[in-house]
């Protein structure tokens, strides 16, 4: 079945996308931080000490990989893709500095819920 056709002016040419209120068109940060704001997320900012702690969602699937569960059934868990969840291990493992899963859970304990982001320095 092919794709759905894209929406078009009567002279078969795309529509352009409005301008913001601001006269300029909406740019992919602009349209990220209209999503956030309806959801009332806020983006964590990009500070030199955040690139070594660890996020919410690693924390969270450092926590299950601890319990032994192979990337599937993490992805099963979280509902995400496994790709997604070696990614997030991959990072994990460089902030960390651990070089296997067995390493990874001998350090897992420093992870607690009072304690998502936490530093990854030991």
């Amino acid at each position: 079945m092919p794709p759905a056709p894209r929406p078009t002016t009567r002279r078969g040419r795309r529509r352009p996308r409005p301008p913001s209120a601001c006269g300029r068109w909406p740019t992919w940060a602009d349209l990220a931080a209209a999503e956030l704001r309806a959801t009332g997320e806020t983006a964590r900012r990009r500070e030199p000490g955040t690139l070594t702690r660890l996020t919410p969602q690693d924390v969270q699937i450092v926590r299950l990989v601890a319990t032994g569960v192979t990337n599937r059934e993490v992805a099963a868990q979280l509902f995400l893709s496994p790709r997604t969840v070696d990614y997030h291990l991959r990072k994990v493992f460089t902030k960390l500095d651990v070089t296997s899963r067995a390493e990874l859970i001998l350090r897992a304990g420093d992870f607690t819920d009072a304690n998502a982001g936490v530093s990854a320095s030991p």
